[in-house]
């Protein structure tokens, strides 16, 4: 191990320390008192080690799940890693032909009449789900519960008394201090890796739906397919995190969930409740995060840029709008996309929220009511708009996109509840516009804050704009509010 050397280095080196003088050739450079003293430095870090493995790995379990794929989409090195070689007792299948497709991962026992903590990913579309305990019994488990957003799921084994793992507090967790893996890689189960928490909050490893929900713990311990789902243990044997992600193989970034996050999610899922959010239902990013646009914020120092607001969001009630800078969240300051999603997911669905944001150079204050954060946010498809035969197409070829007038017919036609400003016919590839998002169908309302009512009212906007600095342009995207910044150069 490298720290038991490194242990034993620095205690040598104390013994050394400890003896100035010049040792006459042959004699011994050590003073045995101190030689033994290292020893038991070392001896006393291999017992520690032993001892987590001891206590936690009889609650440790190893999940092995079979599910039925139509075509395997998998590639040679998947079957090398997870099958081993091909032999005359398991000749390579037919990676295109249909087969039983059988997988490992982990988990751990939290109560002793069999509720298992894993991933997701480990048991989602499974069939069958068996589970192995260190002692070698073996049980069919089911699924209680799972919730996809943040890969926590439960399982359920018929037993009694069953070993049980000791949960830690993962708000607790230190960068640095010795981490502990337990888990199946490569089918080898209860393989027992160490290393340190190499941080705390990582954030937007994995999202769904542009939302990204946990805070990783980060390791540097071996982590790799099959310790899904297992254990993140700190040195005296207490769980701090479930393992979930790896940035390839052996590069020493893995990622754990942390435990009081698995704790809550899962006691939901025991109690058979719904896993509900709250949610604005605005797109965001870190003020600064694009400094294209950071020019147009001269007198915001720190905040969330508004990107877009979802359609019938509850933030779509209120009057927040894109481009605002959220600076507060009830009095609590946020600076960070991550820190304001926290602050948002600290509050109940229903209840009354005050944004303070900088709009303009002001201050102002916005109340929110939060929603429930659904299943899915999706985006209408789009549809290229009929040109009208007596509102030709503009031209606007130094920014790459067609606009014509929203008349009542063709926003009827397009099911749009807006019916002023003007709409985007088309975008030229590569050009400006395309590079800021805009898409046909989108209806431009504002330039630079002044309203657009017609091809000429945004004609004359747009030469008003100084294109060097970037024009702002409110949009429209089939009920959802963005925006977008027409820089020259750009």
């Amino acid at each position: 191990m490298r720290l038991s050397i490194f242990a034993l280095c620095v205690a040598l080196s104390t013994s050394f320390a400890a003896q100035p003088e010049v040792v006459p050739s042959g004699a011994s450079p050590l003073n045995p008192s101190a030689a033994e003293a290292g020893k038991d430095v070392v001896h006393q870090l291999n017992n520690a080690f032993a001892k987590v493995f001891e206590t936690v790995a009889p609650g440790v379990v190893i999940i092995e799940t079979s599910k039925k794929s139509e075509v395997s989409d998998s590639s040679p090195l998947d079957d090398l890693f997870f099958q081993g070689p091909p032999d005359d007792n398991k000749p390579r299948k037919n990676p295109g032909a249909p087969r039983s497709v059988q997988t490992e991962g982990s988990g751990f026992i939290v109560r002793p009449d069999g509720y298992i903590f894993t991933n997701v990913h480990v048991i989602e579309d499974a069939d069958k789900i068996d589970v192995k305990l260190q002692d070698g019994r073996e049980f069919p488990a089911r699924v209680v519960g799972a919730d996809e957003r943040t890969d926590i799921a439960v399982i359920k084994i018929e037993g009694k008394d069953l070993p049980v793992v000791q949960l830690g507090n993962s708000d607790t967790v230190r960068v640095g201090q010795f981490a502990f893996a337990i888990g199946a890689p490569f089918k080898l189960d209860y393989t027992f890796t160490y290393g340190v928490v190499s941080g705390k909050g990582r954030s937007k490893l994995l999202q769904t739906g542009g939302y990204s929900i946990s805070d990783y713990i980060q390791t540097d311990a071996s982590i790799n397919p099959g310790n899904s789902g297992g254990p993140l243990c700190d040195i005296d044997g207490k769980v701090i995190g479930m393992n979930t992600l790896i940035n390839g193989m052996n590069r020493g970034l893995g990622f754990a969930i942390p435990i009081n996050m698995a704790k809550d999610i899962g006691g939901e899922l025991i109690a058979g409740r719904k896993i509900v959010r709250p949610w604005l239902g605005i797109r965001i990013e870190t003020l600064g995060d694009d400094p294209s646009i950071r020019e147009l914020f001269k007198g915001a120092d720190k905040g969330v840029v508004v990107r877009t607001i979802e359609a019938d969001a509850p933030a779509s009630k209120s009057n927040l709008r894109p481009f605002d800078v959220i600076t507060h969240v009830d009095g609590s300051a946020v600076t960070s996309d991550s820190q304001l999603q926290h602050e948002i997911l600290k509050k109940k669905v229903g209840q009354n929220v005050e944004l303070t944001v900088w709009r303009k150079g002001q201050a102002i204050k916005v109340p929110v009511k939060t929603g429930e954060l659904p299943e899915e946010i999706t985006r209408a498809s789009n549809q290229p708009p009929q040109p009208s035969a007596t509102k030709p197409e503009q031209d606007l070829g130094k920014f790459g996109l067609q606009v014509q007038e929203l008349t009542k017919d063709v926003a009827d036609r397009l099911h749009l509840a807006q019916t002023q400003g003007v709409i985007v016919t088309d975008v030229e590839d590569n050009s400006i516009a395309s590079a800021q998002g805009i898409e046909r169908e989108d209806v431009i309302n504002e330039v630079d804050g002044k309203p657009v009512t017609n091809v000429q009212s945004f004609r004359d906007a747009l030469n008003k704009a100084d294109p060097k600095r970037g024009v702002l342009l409110y949009l429209d995207r089939k009920g959802s509010k963005t925006f977008a910044v027409l820089k020259a150069g750009s």
